[in-house]
């Protein structure tokens, strides 16, 4: 009993329901980013890449027949990440054409040289193959010192249509007054954030939990704003012949 409600309550840390709303410090970011994944999640298929896989929070969205996770090679990610292969963070080590699809979430940011980064990503994917790419547009700087960039959906277009991918849909999630609730509830966390779990269950029910069903309500009441928005999710193909 005690480890399912453990894996039910990391769950809520990823794929946040109502129970989110109250445990989850980060509830409108991680709500918002797996509801705009899931809404192309169809398009990715066959043998899929996941780059920056992490602990693969978002495989099973997605139908593929094979499934790879890509993690750079350092002694805490082969600790801590659940990734099929590893690598230096220049070449991925696949073959060119070889994946029918590439999924990136929350890791573009992390990357000092994005145009070589997604020659690399369209060097392995096969000729209209997908990627599905989510990259933050409002966020505080995190993983440090390795967080590079935050990009608009200008620049992801730009930057996208220059290194031989097509968008073709480009959602902009929470773009609402559960904007400012996210970033003031990612204050809050930062500076109460404790190693002891519970202790940090019981601070996010007090603290966080009051601005997530606040900001909730207001997001009914009060209009959107598309110029002010967390994240992009991005749909691509890569154009033939690239």
């Amino acid at each position: 009993m005690l480890a399912r409600l453990k894996t039910y309550y990391f769950r809520q840390m990823m794929h946040p329901g109502v129970l989110g709303i109250l445990t989850n410090p980060f509830y409108f970011a991680r709500r918002g980013l797996v509801l705009g994944i899931r809404e192309f999640a169809s398009q990715v298929h066959g043998r899929v890449l996941d780059v920056g896989c992490g602990n693969r929070p978002y495989e099973q969205l997605f139908d593929a027949s094979e499934y790879v996770g890509l993690e750079l090679d350092t002694p805490e990610n082969r600790l801590t990440k659940t990734a099929d292969v590893y690598y230096s963070g220049t070449v991925f080590p696949f073959e060119p054409n070889s994946f029918d699809s590439v999924v990136c979430n929350q890791v573009f940011e992390h990357i000092f040289e994005p145009e070589a980064f997604l020659r690399e990503i369209g060097r392995v994917l096969k000729n209209q193959g997908r990627l599905l790419l989510t990259v933050p547009f409002v966020w505080d700087e995190h993983e440090q010192p390795r967080d590079f960039g935050r990009y608009s959906s200008f620049g992801l277009r730009a930057l996208l249509s220059r290194n031989g991918f097509e968008v073709l849909e480009l959602r902009k999630t929470v773009d609402d007054i559960r904007v400012i609730f996210q970033m003031l509830n990612a204050y809050i966390f930062k500076k109460t954030c404790v190693r002891n779990p519970y202790l940090s269950l019981l601070l996010t029910l007090i603290l966080i939990a009051p601005f997530n069903l606040a900001g909730t309500v207001l997001s009914w009441l009060t209009p959107s704003n598309g110029d002010l928005y967390l994240d992009n999710v991005v749909l691509a193909r890569k154009i033939p012949g690239i």
